[in-house]
């Protein structure tokens, strides 16, 4: 049975569940960003968690797209009202994820997609912790990871370099996480990727209907 097909089941199943939180993590340049693209791009109903932050906007990024880009004073407002599930600062810039509407979404059987780093993860299993499912993304060599970030083209050699620093400890954070895929190859780690997204919808734990349902088979015999 193809991917494809198993998403189109998935699409139409009789059973309720409760919606998941899709966590993906990595180091600057491992591919996190491509892969949320490719999944989104395969998964429509797949609601991509838009983070706010306080960096300035790259050439390529959309601002409600990419991040919400915003000034440090309004970051300020929205974490002392409560208003994020999880924040951080990362390499001198303030990130985070806008909590309204999440409880909601996943009552409902809505996925939610989070691109954030190891200390916005914690966070977020922290507070969510049955709902969340979190991957990290590994480079395949340290050579390769700076050769994707000097492709890139964004950032000056002084950026490149924080991030390689900081890579040493997101990369040790690895143990913290359900999954763990080397991004090898793209087409296969986004397959593996796929497939966790597959198997953890089926959780019984995850399926509210479940309960009902069954009940309603034993009724019938």
């Amino acid at each position: 049975m193809s991917s494809e097909t198993m998403t189109a089941q998935l699409a139409n199943d009789t059973v309720n569940r409760r919606g998941l939180l899709l966590v993906l993590s990595s180091p600057s340049g491992a591919g996190k960003t491509t892969l949320t693209r490719l999944l989104r791009e395969q998964e429509p109903s797949l609601t991509l968690s838009v983070s706010v932050t306080t960096r300035p906007k790259r050439s390529s990024e959309v601002h409600g797209v990419h991040y919400r880009f915003i000034s440090i004073d309004e970051f300020t407002e929205m974490r002392d009202r409560g208003d994020l599930l999880e924040w951080a600062e990362v390499h001198g810039n303030f990130y985070g994820s806008p909590r309204r509407e999440i409880d909601k979404a996943l009552a409902g059987g809505q996925d939610i997609l989070f691109d954030i780093d190891y200390q916005g993860a914690m966070q977020v299993r922290e507070k969510a912790a049955s709902d969340v499912v979190s991957i990290f993304i590994l480079p395949p060599s340290i050579p390769e990871l700076k050769n994707r970030l000097e492709r890139r083209a964004e950032d000056s050699a002084d950026v490149i370099a924080r991030r390689l620093s900081a890579a040493k400890i997101e990369i040790d954070r690895w143990r913290d996480y359900d999954y763990v895929l080397v991004n090898d190859d793209l087409e296969r780690t986004f397959g593996r990727l796929r497939a966790i997204l597959v198997a953890e919808r089926l959780r019984r734990d995850r399926q509210t209907g479940l309960p009902d349902f069954v009940q309603g088979l034993l009724n019938d015999l």
